[in-house]
């Protein structure tokens, strides 16, 4: 279990120097892919930390053709308990050889926020803000939530 008290922190953003510490709390991570069609496609991996790279192997097909027309990658460790935060790492993957490649761009720890009921009885009922999507908000490359 983590030290972080279970307050109204969601997001905790991760280090490279500290994510080699933070996955020695986890057991296995999904990967997430896009394909083509624009579709998810996930799958539950292993990794190593190497380099300051993230490493993968036993790929499947459509994993190696996903990443060869889209790069861009997600995986998210889920936590071992409930109170504690999921490890969400976004990045950039290549293969090398049989085996994937990932140089981390963005690593956070997140989890749902605790119930908490409104007053009106309207929106949403957890620890959220209602967020306009605006142009410079869409193309933002990772998100919280």
């Amino acid at each position: 279990m983590m030290a972080y008290a279970y307050r109204a922190v969601m997001s905790i953003e991760v280090t490279l120097q500290q994510l080699a510490q933070t996955l020695t709390r986890y057991r296995f991570a999904y990967l997430v892919t896009v394909g083509d069609d624009a579709r998810a496609h996930v799958l539950a991996v292993s990794t190593t930390l190497a380099n300051d790279t993230l490493l993968v192997t036993d790929l499947g097909r459509t994993t190696r053709a996903n990443v060869a027309a889209h790069p861009s990658v997600t995986f998210v460790w889920p936590p071992t308990d409930p109170s504690d935060y999921s490890l969400i790492v976004d990045g950039v993957a290549s293969m090398r050889d049989d085996e994937l490649v990932v140089a981390p761009t963005r690593a956070v720890l997140h989890r749902p926020a605790p119930p908490r009921p409104t007053a009106t009885g309207d929106g949403c009922e957890s620890d959220c803000v209602e967020l306009p999507v605006t142009t410079a908000a869409a193309s933002s490359s990772a998100t919280c939530g």
